[in-house]
C-alpha cells in the first residue's frame, strides 16, 4: 500500500475533539492510518502527492441505515405515493423473487452509490429471506462486494418471522422460522465478525420491526447478540401505523414492546424513531440508546418529521442514514445532510440545525451510533477514512466563504472528488476505482426488470435496451 500525502488542503474539517477547522495544511497517510497532519511534512517512502488547494477535506462519512436489496426498485410507478404499509406489501410481491445475483449487484449498486457521495462505513438491514435461497449467500454477498468495492461495512443480520398467517405484513414466501433466524444469525456473526480496532467488516442484530418479528425473536435476538458482544438494530416508532399496529396486538406502544423483550441499553440503536413521546425520549437518553436518522425516507413516505433537535439537546447519539433506495430512491449521503438540516428547520425555527450539526452527525454520531471510537474524524492514529470535495466548480462558485457548510447549503452534484477508506483511494475523480460502473448499471436494470416481469408488473415502461430481443 502507497503512503499517500494529501498536499494545501483548502479546508480540513477535522471532527476532533476541538472541532479544529484547518487550512493549508497536508496530511499523511501511511499504511491504513493518519500518521501526520501539518505543514511540510516529513514523508519518506514511496508517496502519491495530491494537490488539494481548492479542495474540503473531511472525516468519510458513516451510514447508519440502509436496505441495500431495494435499489432495483426504484421509482416504481405503483408505490411512489404510498405510505409506509401499503408500500411494503405492494414491494414483498416483487422482492419475494430476490436471488443470489441479484443481491450481490443491488449490494454493490448501494455502496458504490454512497462512495461517491463521500461515505466510507456502512451499515445494511437486510431483514428479507425468501425461502428459494439459501441464507448464508445473502451476507456472503454483500461481503464480497463490500470487498470489492473497498467500503468499510458493518452489516445488520435481519429478519422476519411474522407472515401474513401471523398477523404480519410480508407473504409467508419471505418469513423465516423463529429457529432458523436465531441459528443463521449466531452463524453469520461467527463467520464475519471482526471487533479489532479498524475492523473493515462487522455484522449485528437487527430483527426488522414489531409488526413483523415475534416477541421471542427479539427477546433471544437480543441474548444472542450480548453473548457475542455485538450491537442490536430494528426499526421503531417509523409511523402511526405502526404504533396502531402494536398497540392493538401487544396492548402496548412500540418502545413499551422493547423494555419487554430487553431492547434497551447503549448497544442498541434504532432505525427512525419519529413517534416517541416526551417520556420516551428521556428514557432514550437514559439508556444510550441511538438513533439513525433517516430524514428523505421519512418526507418521501409522508411518515413525518423526527424530534432530531430535541434528541441531540437531551444527549441521545444521532447519526444519518440514507435507507432503503426504494424509500428513499438514491444512496446520496451527502444529500441526506442537507435535508436533515432543513426538515429540523421546518419544525423548530431557522437556527435549529446548523451545517456543523449535521456534518457531526454524519461522522462522529453515526460513529457514537455503532458504537466506534477508531473512525469519525481525522486525527493521527485514527484509520484514513477521508472524503474530498472539489469546491472550485459553478455549483460553489459564491459560497466559499464557509467551505464545510458550501457542501450542505450549496451543490447540486454531490459527488466526492475523491473517497479514500482505510487507506486507500477507492474514489478518484468522481469515479469508483475498483469495479466496472459500467457492468454494475446494465446489470442492475437487467435484474430490475425481471424482478418486475415476474411479479406481473406489465404496466411499467422498458427501455429498448432492456428489452428482450
Amino acid at each position: 500500500m502507497a503512503d499517500i500525502v494529501l498536499l494545501n488542503c483548502m479546508t480540513l474539517l477535522t471532527q476532533n475533539d476541538r472541532r479544529d477547522e484547518l487550512s493549508g495544511v497536508d496530511i499523511y497517510i501511511s499504511d491504513n492510518r493518519v500518521k501526520a497532519i501539518g505543514r511540510n511534512l516529513d514523508t519518506p517512502g514511496t508517496t502519491e502527492k495530491i494537490d488539494c488547494r481548492n479542495k474540503l477535506v473531511i472525516p468519510g462519512l458513516i451510514n447508519t441505515h440502509h436496505h441495500f436489496f431495494q435499489t432495483l426498485q426504484r421509482n416504481i410507478p405503483a408505490v411512489q405515493n404510498a405510505k409506509l404499509f401499503d408500500w411494503l406489501v405492494q414491494l414483498y410481491e416483487i422482492w419475494r423473487f430476490l436471488d443470489e445475483k441479484i443481491v450481490y449487484y443491488s449490494s454493490l449498486l448501494g455502496m458504490g452509490e454512497l462512495l461517491k457521495t463521500g461515505c466510507t462505513t456502512t451499515t445494511d438491514h437486510h431483514y428479507l429471506y425468501p425461502r428459494s435461497i439459501d441464507g448464508a449467500v445473502i451476507p456472503a454477498m454483500q461481503f464480497k462486494a463490500a470487498g470489492e468495492l473497498g467500503i468499510r461495512f458493518s452489516a445488520t443480520r435481519g429478519s422476519m418471522s411474522m407472515g401474513k398467517k401471523q398477523g404480519g405484513l410480508p407473504p409467508e414466501s419471505v418469513v423465516q422460522d423463529d429457529d432458523d433466524i436465531l441459528l443463521q444469525t449466531e452463524e453469520a456473526i461467527r463467520k464475519y465478525h471482526d471487533p479489532s480496532d479498524g475492523s473493515m467488516q462487522q455484522i449485528h442484530v437487527a430483527p426488522c420491526s414489531p409488526f413483523n418479528v415475534s416477541p421471542r425473536v427479539l427477546k433471544e435476538s437480543a441474548k444472542l447478540a450480548r453473548k457475542h458482544h455485538v450491537r442490536l438494530h430494528t426499526h421503531l416508532c417509523e409511523t402511526l401505523d405502526e404504533e396502531k399496529f402494536c398497540l392493538e396486538k401487544f396492548g402496548k406502544r412500540p418502545f413499551a414492546l422493547m423494555e419487554d423483550v430487553d431492547w434497551v441499553g447503549p448497544d442498541v440503536w434504532y432505525a427512525h424513531g419519529i413517534y416517541f413521546n416526551d417520556d420516551e425520549l428521556q428514557a432514550l437518553a437514559d439508556y444510550g440508546i441511538g438513533i439513525a436518522h433517516c430524514p428523505a425516507s421519512n418526507m418521501r413516505l409522508g411518515s413525518g418529521i423526527a424530534r432530531i433537535r430535541e434528541m441531540r439537546d437531551l444527549g441521545i447519539a444521532v447519526g444519518l442514514g440514507v435507507d432503503g433506495s426504494a424509500s428513499n430512491d438514491t444512496s446520496d449521503l451527502l444529500g441526506e445532510l442537507r435535508l436533515a438540516l432543513l426538515l429540523q428547520r421546518v419544525k423548530y425555527g431557522a437556527d435549529a440545525m446548523t451545517a456543523r450539526d449535521v456534518l457531526e452527525m454524519a461522522t462522529l454520531g453515526s460513529a457514537k451510533v455503532l458504537g466506534r471510537n477508531d473512525i469519525g474524524s481525522i486525527e493521527v492514529g485514527k484509520v484514513a477514512d477521508i472524503a474530498v470535495f472539489d469546491l472550485d466548480k459553478l455549483e460553489y462558485s459564491g459560497a466559499l466563504s464557509d467551505p464545510p457548510a458550501a457542501i450542505v447549503f450549496s451543490g447540486y452534484n454531490h459527488g466526492a472528488w475523491m473517497t479514500i477508506v482505510n487507506g486507500r483511494i477507492v474514489v478518484r475523480d468522481y469515479k469508483l476505482v475498483n469495479v466496472d460502473e459500467r457492468k454494475i448499471i446494465e446489470n442492475s436494470n437487467r435484474l430490475s426488470f425481471q424482478m418486475l416481469k415476474k411479479a406481473g408488473a406489465a404496466s411499467v415502461f422498458v427501455p429498448p435496451a432492456y428489452r428482450e430481443q
